[in-house]
């Protein structure tokens, strides 16, 4: 992780960033959605001469319903710094085509989807394959709005329409489907803009690894590129393309790394092609996200292990054992991991793992009091056989939160992403449920009360009615034990109770759960995609100067405290440099073992002039020794070949309209004839 920080310099940094933060949300007072008119609203002339001030323009004044719409001021001028950027890299951020020029592409490609996409049509008419409203015609129209010099910020802009437009569909929840039809109209463009790129160096390099930036009340935004754009307004429709894939199995892979000297800049990385073996012993390789994801996922295995051992050596004397150590020092460091994201992301990156891994850590520093306090009274005494059972049973306990821990790091694999994105997704449905079933639980919890206090003036069955009102939420009522209860209102309302939860809520809750498996379903592989995308940026966006990957970063920590502060910087690094290969040295030695094999690949597909990463198939091996033109095939195979662009109908009226023209053509002659 980062270096090591002392307490006064955390203060400091961290008061003039709440500093910062608070000049930003109070000055967000008066912003407005760039390029967002109403149809009724004034129109601006992109093609007119002279330079364009895009803060002369001026947005309507909101409705309501508008303003209502905006009230999360965050989103709109700094959405991107939700990225897990550090605040000392976000400041070095430039855009590389200066924000001005930016804006004004985006507002032309913004007037081109609303004349393109003019009114509510179905959904398919634009994503369907060969449309007839996202024709090429529209898509070479796109490319050219940011002219020659302009023109790789393209794709960029047009994630900007597609947040755009989806932020005017919740400020005008009357014309929603058409702006959501836009928006997705802009995804669509971006995809076949990045799909029909054949330089493969221009689109990893210049359209999607290069950062841009827009005007937003003559203020630029964050820089970002492409691919954060995409992972942050989760726009599945690009991130499935086959050029953004590529790209991001490139940065999985560790082909493109963060420069030295400027970790916003990705450059290629030099020794993918060595087949040297000890070339690829270094250290810095441990930045690749695979190589990261992999660590971490043994690290979580031997964590696994070691509570398994801990849990299965208890002993009557709470004595230490060496599983139960190394798990403490394990959680300590994943502990302090957690916290320095926290420090240096803020509060933009809490989600529903780290609240989850911050429950479960509690769970173990809480065992772990109660153990120390258990040591501190005699060996024989009942306290410390009290307080070491209390112990165990905390760490018992929390079994089930171990396991799942796991699932954080088998994301990568398509199996359990895939079901990762369900369940997420499922959870969030469910915010419904648990809304109705809070709000009707303290109802009808206050109507018992009331009944319980108004039948002898003493409120004395509080814990039946809590036991009971689960029971039923459980789908396990019992109604016997009501007869007695407040006769007859007790019974009645405990009846209605049970119907609303069990008959109306519950089923609610299916419906959700169904309605949310089968959205994901329809789409589980660009969804799967999404998630292995976001995972890859986590690791690249917050880059460490060295890799210390928890528990392993307590090693980092007394190094930096006891070194960064008098050593010069040079031998700081390569004294980190030598701890990390040696830590790191049997992970590196799998790694370059395949990178080897890699590299080698690597020199056969440029030797037969190949991209670096391609792989010969099956059907692929014996491909040149084919020549479908000389035998003919070819031209069998496009006189039976459908024509997919058209329709039969539309097929059928051009042959007519030949036909008519050919016929108008005939009479015109025999009445010449004739009067000839």
């Amino acid at each position: 992780m980062g270096r090591c920080v002392t307490a006064g310099q955390a203060a400091m940094t961290t008061v003039a960033w709440w500093r910062k933060v608070g000049e930003r949300w109070m000055g967000l007072s008066s912003v407005k959605v760039p390029g967002i008119e109403l149809d009724n609203g004034p129109s601006v002339n992109l093609d007119a001469p002279g330079p364009m001030d895009v803060r002369s323009i001026r947005v309507p004044r909101a409705t309501p319903v508008q303003a209502r719409a905006m009230a999360s001021r965050r989103d709109l001028l700094h959405e991107e710094e939700r990225a897990l950027v550090p605040p000392n890299v976000r400041e070095r951020l430039t855009s590389a085509i200066p924000a001005s020029d930016v804006t004004k592409v985006c507002l032309r490609l913004r007037h081109l989807v609303q004349e393109c996409v003019p009114c509510e049509m179905d959904e398919s008419r634009i994503t369907t394959p060969h449309s007839k409203v996202i024709t090429k015609q529209v898509i070479h129209a796109a490319k050219e709005a940011g002219g020659e010099a302009h023109k790789s910020c393209v794709v960029y802009s047009l994630l900007v329409n597609q947040r755009w437009f989806r932020r005017e569909a919740l400020a005008e929840l009357w014309d929603a489907g058409l702006h959501n039809l836009r928006a997705e109209a802009c995804g669509v463009i971006a995809k076949a803009l990045i799909e029909t790129e054949d330089d493969t160096e221009y689109l990893m390099h210049v359209i999607l690894l290069r950062r841009y930036s827009f005007l937003v009340d003559g203020t630029p935004t964050t820089p970002v590129n492409v691919i954060e754009k995409a992972v942050d307004l989760h726009s599945v429709r690009v991130i499935g393309s086959s050029g953004y894939q590529k790209c991001i199995n490139y940065l999985w892979s560790g082909w493109l790394i963060q420069d030295e000297n400027d970790a916003a800049v990705f450059v290629d990385y030099k020794g993918k092609d060595n087949p040297n073996f000890f070339a690829h012993m270094d250290p810095d390789r441990m930045r690749a996200p695979r190589y990261q994801n992999a660590a971490q996922l043994l690290f979580s295995l031997i964590y696994l292990g070691l509570y398994t051992a801990a849990i299965n050596s208890v002993n009557k004397g709470g004595v230490f054992d060496g599983a139960e150590v190394a798990l403490y020092i394990f959680t300590l460091g994943f502990t302090c991991d957690e916290l320095l994201k926290f420090y240096k992301a803020g509060y933009q990156i809490l989600g529903f793992w780290n609240a989850f891994n911050g429950l479960l850590y509690s769970f173990l520093t809480v065992s772990l009091v109660f153990k120390i306090i258990g040591l501190m009274h005699d060996i024989d005494s009942v306290a410390r056989e009290s307080y070491s059972r209390l112990s165990y049973n905390l760490l018992a306990f929390i079994a089930p939160m171990v396991w799942s821990r796991l699932l954080l790091y088998l994301d990568s694999f398509r199996f359990f992403g895939a079901m990762l994105v369900v369940l997420k997704v499922m959870m969030k449905e469910s915010m419904i449920f648990f809304a109705l079933l809070i709000i009707i639980i303290i109802g009808f919890l206050q109507a018992f009360i009331g009944l319980d206090i108004t039948e002898n003036n003493v409120l004395d069955d509080v814990p039946f009615i809590v036991d009971s009102m689960l029971k039923a939420i459980l789908q396990s009522p019992q109604f016997d034990d009501w007869e007695s209860f407040a006769h007859p209102w007790g019974i009645i309302l405990y009846y209605c109770f049970t119907f609303v939860v069990m008959i109306i809520l519950l089923n609610i809750l299916i419906a959700l759960y169904n309605s949310a498996y089968e959205d994901i379903y329809e789409n589980a592989d660009d969804e799967y995609l999404a998630l292995f995308a976001q995972k890859t940026m986590q690791f690249v966006r917050a880059p460490d100067e060295n890799v210390y990957i928890a528990p392993l970063n307590l090693i980092e920590i007394v190094v930096s405290a006891l070194t960064e502060w008098w050593l010069p910087k040079h031998i700081y690094e390569t004294i980190n440099d030598w701890i990390m290969a040696f830590l790191y040295s049997p992970l590196l030695v799998v790694a370059a073992y395949f990178e080897t094999k890699t590299a080698h690949r690597i020199r056969q597909n440029r030797a037969k002039g190949e991209e670096d990463d391609d792989v010969v198939h099956e059907w692929e091996q014996m491909a040149h020794e084919m020549d479908f033109e000389a035998e003919g095939w070819t031209k069998t195979c496009d006189s039976v070949r459908p024509n997919v662009e058209d329709d039969a109908a539309v097929l059928e009226v051009r042959k007519l309209r030949s036909e008519v023209t050919e016929l108008k053509t005939m009479i015109t002659k025999l009445i010449e004839e004739k009067k000839a």
